[in-house]
C-alpha cells in the first residue's frame, strides 16, 4: 500500500485549515477578532513576518489601514493610495512593485511582496498586504490559493459582521427612539394639562436631565413686547435684558451651535459652557430660543439628540404659550364681563322709559360703537315744573369717554334744583371739566329748557353738532348754534349764551351728535353729512318722533354699510298739531 505522498497531506492540512477557520470567522460578529486571526493565520502558515490589512473608503476613493503587524511605518486609520488601475481590484493579487507610486516604499523586496484581493463574489472591499516570506522564498501557487481562500472566508465574515454591528446599531437606535418617543407622547399629555409655566419649565428641565443629562439650559421666550428668561438651570450669572434680546436675535437658524464668532459676540455663552441653541418658531415666527450645555456624562450631541431637543423644546414652548393664550383669554373674559357691567350702568343713567311731555312727541336713542360709549342724552324735570332736553358728545371712545360721560351726567343732575340760567350752569359745569380732566379730554354740549306755559325752548350750546330745527310753515332749516366754547377745552373767559325759541305745532327739533354727520361710505370714503340729514328729515317730517328717529337710523347704517365708525345718538322733539 502506497503512503500519501508530501503534497497530498500538505493539501490535506491547508483544507482542513481552511474549513475550521471558515467556521470560526463565520460564526464570529467581531471585526478586530477575523481580522487578527487572519493576520496570524497568514503569518503563521507561509512564516510571513510582516501583513497588513487595508480597507477601501468609498467616499475617499482611497485605502484605509485598519490592522498593521510588523510594519513600523504604517499608520492604522490612515489613508494610503495603493492602485495604479482600477483593474487591479479585480486581480485575485500583485506584487506592490506594481502599486501606486505614492505607496511608501518601506517593504523590503517590493516584487517579492504582495497585495491580495479582498473580495466577496464580484465586490471589491480591500487588500491584503503581505510582505517577503521570511525563509526568502518565493510565494508557491498553491499558498497563494490559501491565502485567497482565506480572504474569500474573511473578507465575507468582515462583511457579515459589518452589517451585524449596523443592524445591532439599527435596533438599538430604532429602541432609544421608541423610547424617546413614548416620552415625549407622555409629556405632551402631561404639558397638556397644565397651566402653570413654572412646572411646564420644571418638567422640561427634568426630561433634559433624565433623558440628555443636561443640567445646564435656559429659555428665553418673546412675548408681546419684551424677551424673557422664562426658565433656567445651572447657569452662572443671570444675562441682562439686552443680553437676553441680542442672543434671542442672533439665533437664527432651527439648531446652531456655537461658533468663535458667536462666543466672542456673546462671552456669557462660552462662561455657561453652552454647547448647542434651539430656536423654536410657531407659524413662522420665532417664540423662543433654548440654550443647552454639554451632557454631564461628556458625550457628544449626535443627530437623534437634536431631532429630541427639537421635540421637546416644540411641545415645552407650545404649551408656554397655550398658558399665554389663556392668560389672555381670561382677561378678555374678565374685560368682556366688566363692559357689560359699564355698559348696563351707562344705560341706567339714561331716562328709560322716556317721560310724557304734554304737547311733545319725544324721541331718543343712543347707538355705541363700542360696549360703551361717549354720547351722552338725559330728558329732566326741574323743580320749576319745566323740562331739561340735553344731549352730549365725549371726545373719544370706550371706558374713558364713558366715565366723563357719567361725570356730566352727575353735574347736570346736581345743578337742576340750583337757581341759576342755563348759562350760569354750563359755565361751572366748563369750569370743573376743565379743572378736573386732561388737557386732550372735552365734551361738545347743547342742553335747553322747555317752558311749557310759554312755548319757549331756551337753549345754550357748548360746541356741539347745531341741532336743526324743522318750521311747519316753510321748508327751511334753523341751526341752533349759540352759546359758547366746548366744555374742558379752557376756562370760561366770555360767558356763555342763551337764547330763546318759540315752538309752533308740528315744528320738529333734531339734536344729534357727529356719529350721524360721520358715517362713512367705504367704497368712496365720503361722510353722510349734515344735507342727506336734512334730506330724510323732510321726506319723514309728516311721521311721529320715533318713526323720524327710525328712518335717520336705517338711512345712516345703510349708507354706511351697517358700519359705525363712531357713537351715534339721536334726540327728537316735535310739536304737537293741537300745541
Amino acid at each position: 500500500m502506497n503512503s500519501p505522498s508530501k503534497n497530498s497531506l500538505q493539501t490535506s492540512f491547508e483544507l482542513k485549515t481552511v474549513l475550521e477557520t471558515s467556521r470560526m470567522l463565520v460564526e464570529s460578529r467581531d471585526p478586530e477578532f477575523i481580522i487578527n486571526s487572519l493576520l496570524l493565520i497568514i503569518m503563521g502558515r507561509l512564516l510571513v513576518p510582516k501583513a497588513a490589512l487595508f480597507f477601501f473608503d468609498p467616499a475617499e476613493g482611497r485605502y484605509c489601514l485598519k490592522k498593521s503587524k510588523g510594519f513600523d511605518g504604517l499608520n492604522e486609520n490612515q489613508l494610503y493610495d495603493i492602485i495604479t488601475d482600477v483593474d487591479q481590484q479585480n486581480d485575485s493579487y500583485f506584487t506592490v512593485d506594481s502599486a501606486h507610486p505614492d505607496f511608501p516604499q518601506i517593504v523590503l523586496e517590493p516584487n517579492n511582496s504582495i497585495f491580495v484581493n479582498l473580495r466577496t463574489s464580484n465586490n471589491h472591499h480591500g487588500f491584503l498586504l503581505l510582505a517577503p516570506k521570511a525563509t526568502k522564498t518565493p510565494y508557491r501557487k498553491d499558498e497563494l490559493e490559501f491565502v485567497e481562500a482565506l480572504c474569500i472566508i474573511s473578507t465575507s465574515a468582515l462583511v457579515n459582521s459589518q452589517l451585524f454591528n449596523e443592524l445591532k446599531n439599527t435596533y438599538r437606535n430604532l429602541d432609544r427612539r421608541i423610547h424617546e418617543l413614548n416620552t415625549l407622547f407622555d409629556l405632551s399629555k402631561e404639558f397638556n394639562f397644565l397651566v402653570d409655566r413654572e412646572k411646564i419649565a420644571r418638567i422640561f428641565k427634568f426630561a433634559l436631565l433624565g433623558q440628555l443629562f443636561i443640567r445646564t439650559f435656559f429659555l428665553i421666550y418673546k412675548t408681546a413686547d419684551s424677551h424673557t428668561l422664562l426658565a433656567s438651570s445651572g447657569l452662572t450669572g443671570k444675562p441682562s435684558d439686552k443680553q437676553i434680546k441680542r442672543i434671542f436675535d442672533a439665533i437664527e437658524n432651527e439648531v446652531v451651535i456655537p461658533d468663535s464668532n458667536l462666543i466672542e459676540k456673546h462671552p456669557w455663552i462660552s462662561k455657561n459652557k453652552i454647547a448647542a441653541f434651539i430656536s423654536v418658531s410657531i407659524q413662522n415666527e420665532k417664540v423662543a430660543v433654548i440654550g443647552v450645555g454639554e451632557r454631564a456624562n461628556k458625550i457628544p450631541f449626535g443627530e437623534n439628540d437634536y431631532n429630541f431637543l427639537k421635540s421637546l423644546s416644540n411641545l415645552a414652548v407650545i404649551s408656554i404659550q397655550k398658558t399665554y393664550f389663556l392668560d389672555d383669554r381670561i382677561d378678555k373674559e374678565r374685560m368682556e364681563e366688566e363692559l357689560s357691567i359699564a355698559k348696563s350702568i351707562q344705560e341706567g343713567l339714561l331716562p328709560d322709559p322716556l317721560p310724557r311731555i304734554e304737547g311733545i312727541d319725544l324721541a331718543a336713542r343712543t347707538i355705541s360703537s363700542r360696549e360703551v360709549g361717549g354720547d351722552y342724552f338725559d330728558i329732566a324735570k326741574t323743580p320749576d315744573g319745566n323740562t331739561i332736553f340735553s344731549i352730549a358728545d365725549v371726545t373719544g371712545k370706550g371706558v374713558p369717554a364713558a366715565l366723563l360721560m357719567a361725570n356730566l351726567q352727575s353735574m347736570l343732575h346736581v345743578l337742576l334744583p340750583v337757581d341759576i340760567t342755563l348759562a350760569e350752569a354750563t359755565e361751572r359745569i366748563n369750569s370743573i371739566i376743565f379743572k378736573n380732566t386732561p388737557s386732550d379730554k372735552f365734551i361738545t354740549f347743547f342742553w335747553a329748557k322747555y317752558v311749557s306755559t310759554h312755548k319757549l325752548l331756551r337753549y345754550v350750546n357748548a360746541g356741539h353738532n347745531p341741532p336743526l330745527l324743522l318750521r311747519d310753515q316753510n321748508d327751511e332749516f334753523e341751526l341752533l348754534s349759540q352759546g359758547g366754547l366746548l366744555l374742558g377745552a379752557m376756562e370760561s373767559i366770555m360767558p356763555y349764551v342763551e337764547t330763546d325759541i318759540q315752538l309752533n305745532p308740528n315744528d320738529i327739533l333734531v339734536c344729534h351728535t357727529d356719529g350721524v354727520e360721520e358715517a362713512m361710505d367705504e367704497e368712496t370714503d365720503e361722510e353722510y353729512g349734515v344735507e342727506r340729514l336734512k334730506l330724510c328729515i323732510m321726506k319723514n317730517r309728516h311721521k311721529t318722533s320715533q318713526e323720524i328717529l327710525e328712518a335717520i337710523v336705517e338711512d345712516v347704517r345703510h349708507y354706511s354699510g351697517n358700519k359705525l365708525g363712531d357713537d351715534l345718538t339721536l334726540l327728537i322733539l316735535k310739536a304737537s298739531d293741537s300745541f
